[in-house]
């Protein structure tokens, strides 16, 4: 396997007049692996995204995918590239079968056994015209044209709007068994639950600034967790002040809430010395573990744009 990153920016900033969309960006993502990107809206994931692909051009900065320069082998990248973007965009009257070899014509061919069973497996309807499909259905057209030329590297931007729960499965099956073969996915969402369950890195960005980039699996060990209490009378947030592995502890009357990570033991300790009437437990999103464990990064970059008065840009949606 390739020592070339598959995806790497250098310092990449893009600003729109005095907006700093994307500010000093530096990433690689290796081959063999689903990077997960994410980010609340106006974030600058999109925007990263669109320089990546030299949609639109950076204000400073590399960005390289393969090896080759986004801007200077634009052409030679989308033979190793497959995309999905976020506002996915297809000819109404053409049918889904018709878009296809419309847009394997311009790839200078595909492999058709290949789109048949890539078609199969999302259960994909393509003799009707796109412009008479669900959401869902033309979603599984943009995902076959994704995959179909077998490329080296696939940017998905919100893959998984409008599918079925069984093709969210599939498609899932699909990304791991593409990167099994060396290739790589970096997979921009919202949604949470997709990238934990297969992404093997992910980054957080934040108002442009990229604060971590993180293994899974690191990120799973020090994963927290939500426990919220209900006692037969009110006990004071200070009594949990100091208990290890506790954060964020907040009341409101007789119910407590609080964030653990590791054992609950130290936590229940505590709450035991009072009266408990119920108990519930749940997973913290993603989200807030990176806000919780670069509080400090985030801040830093929160003030940097409040310097900036920089709000989201025009069309920066994620």
């Amino acid at each position: 396997m390739t020592t070339t990153p598959a995806i790497e920016t250098v310092g990449l900033t893009k600003h729109f007049g005095d907006v700093a969309a994307v500010q000093d960006v530096s990433l690689q993502i290796g081959p063999g692996e689903i990077f997960g990107f994410l980010g609340p809206n106006g974030a600058g994931k999109s925007t990263t995204i669109r320089c990546l692909l030299d949609l639109i051009r950076p204000t400073a900065g590399e960005c390289r995918i393969v090896g080759l320069d986004s801007r200077r082998d634009a052409v030679e990248i989308r033979r190793h590239l497959g995309f999905l973007p976020s506002d996915l965009a297809l000819y109404p009257n053409l049918t889904g079968h018709e878009t296809l070899r419309f847009l394997a014509n311009l790839r200078g061919g595909v492999d058709w056994a290949w789109v048949d069973t890539l078609s199969e497996r999302f259960d994909a309807d393509l003799a009707k015209k796109v412009g008479e499909l669900s959401s869902g259905n033309r979603q599984k057209v943009g995902l076959i044209q994704a995959f179909m030329n077998r490329p080296e590297v696939v940017v998905l931007d919100e893959p998984i709007t409008g599918l079925d729960p069984l093709v969210q499965l599939e498609f899932h099956s699909l990304m791991r068994e593409h990167v099994e073969e060396g290739n790589t996915v970096f997979l921009s969402s919202h949604t949470l639950s997709e990238v934990e369950r297969v992404a093997d890195r992910v980054g957080f960005i934040r108002r442009g600034h990229l604060i971590a980039v993180e293994r899974m699996t690191d990120l799973m060990d020090k994963a927290l967790r939500r426990v919220t209490l209900e006692f037969a009378k009110p006990v004071p947030v200070s009594a949990f002040d100091g208990v290890e592995g506790v954060h964020g502890v907040t009341a409101e009357g007789r119910r407590l809430t609080a964030q653990y990570e590791g054992s609950m033991a130290p936590l229940l300790r505590v709450a035991t010395a009072h009266d408990v009437l119920t108990l519930a437990s749940s997973s913290v999103d993603l989200d807030e573990i990176f806000l919780e464990f670069y509080r400090d990064e985030v801040t830093e970059a929160d003030a940097a744009d409040h310097v900036e008065g920089a709000p989201a840009p025009v069309g920066e949606r994620a």
